[in-house]
């Protein structure tokens, strides 16, 4: 059983080893630290760069459009934003030459709050990621998901962005989603693939024998069957939603939960589904709530079943504020959580036409 960061650690070797990956590479990606959450620990192609968000994306860019299919790491996405233009230029290659050119990059960066990071190392990049068209954009809430999406990212022609909660880098598979090829439990996953303290100069990975496991680009998972409303979510609110969900059974509500995982393309059948038939829709993610991708999405419902709907869409997102304040208090009345989500589905259920 694996935790996220593992994960992504292992998917990045098998990417390397079997999908032709030339470079990965970022701030402290290479040894001996490995990146600064161990993401690249004991991979043969990681290589550090000089602190430069804007040079980490445009080396990328030119290895993509050489032929060299890469992985780039930004340490934090609040350091994204100084990227916007180049990013632009990225997702605009293949439909500005007709298709002649690809980019085949993954730019990979973790996001949002829940490590008490503060205003430099809280912000959410997900509403402002689909505002830059033509990257596919990826995020997982589970070490399985994070292991198949990064491999799809990869493989794809073309850029797509792997979006890390940071929240959830430590969190362990549930049954049933461990990734296969694994037959050692927690302790013994470690010792093989996580670098020891202290002098790494002689250590060396043995990494398990994981398969391809790919996440068909733009499908979302119902992760919870439901009847009286659809919460849609992703990253670190999803598995909040789910244990809502189930504490909500207890009263008689019966929320049905979709993990989209894909932001770019979405999954809209699956959504579409499950709202024509629950009649409520509950969009829930921590970026802020003006022009939150929540927004977009509880649009799009209201225009194409405004008269199927039992209640207004709602959207429970993060407060527009600035940042994110380094107190815990500050840091979890900033972003949603599961007393906040549990209140919403619940008032949700309850209203009437």
């Amino acid at each position: 059983m694996s935790s996220m960061i593992q994960a992504v650690r292992m998917a990045l070797h098998v990417a390397e080893e079997r999908h032709g990956v030339t470079d990965i590479f970022g701030e402290d990606v290479g040894p001996p630290l490995g990146g600064a959450f161990t993401a690249t620990q004991g991979l043969k192609r990681a290589w550090n760069s000089p602190l430069d968000e804007r040079g980490i994306v445009g080396t990328s860019i030119g290895l993509g459009l050489a032929g060299c299919r890469n992985v780039a790491e930004i340490q934090f996405c609040d350091y994204a934003f100084n990227t916007i233009d180049l990013l632009k230029l990225g997702g605009m290659m293949s439909w500005a030459s007709h298709g002649d050119w690809n980019c085949p990059i993954t730019i990979m960066t973790p996001v949002g709050s829940g490590i008490r990071g503060s205003i430099y190392h809280s912000h959410s990049f997900d509403a402002t990621a689909t505002h830059i068209h033509g990257w596919k954009i990826a995020m997982p809430s589970n070490p399985k998901d994070a292991y198949a999406l990064l491999l799809s990212c990869i493989v794809d022609p073309n850029p797509c962005m792997f979006l890390i909660p940071k929240a959830l880098m430590r969190s362990r598979a549930a049954p049933g989603e461990e990734i296969p090829g694994i037959d050692v439990d927690d302790r013994g996953l470690s010792k093989l693939i996580d670098a020891p303290l202290g002098d790494r100069s002689k250590w060396t990975p043995q990494w398990p024998d994981t398969p391809d496991l790919f996440i068909p680009v733009g499908e979302a998972a119902t992760v919870r069957k439901g009847r009286d409303l659809t919460v849609v979510s992703y990253g670190r609110t999803l598995p909040l939603c789910v244990k809502a969900a189930d504490s909500l059974a207890a009263e008689g509500i019966e929320a049905e939960v979709i993990d989209l995982r894909w932001l770019a393309p979405y999954d809209w059948e699956r959504i579409k589904e499950s709202v024509k038939r629950t009649g409520r829709a509950l969009f829930v993610n921590e970026d802020t709530e003006i022009t939150n991708f929540g927004e977009h999405l509880a649009r799009r419902t209201t225009e194409e079943f405004f008269y199927e709907l039992l209640a207004p869409p709602k959207v429970l997102a993060g407060a527009a504020i600035p940042g994110i304040g380094l107190a815990d208090n500050l840091e979890m009345a900033s972003v949603p959580q599961l007393p906040s989500i549990t209140q919403a589905m619940r008032d949700l259920a309850a209203s009437k036409p």
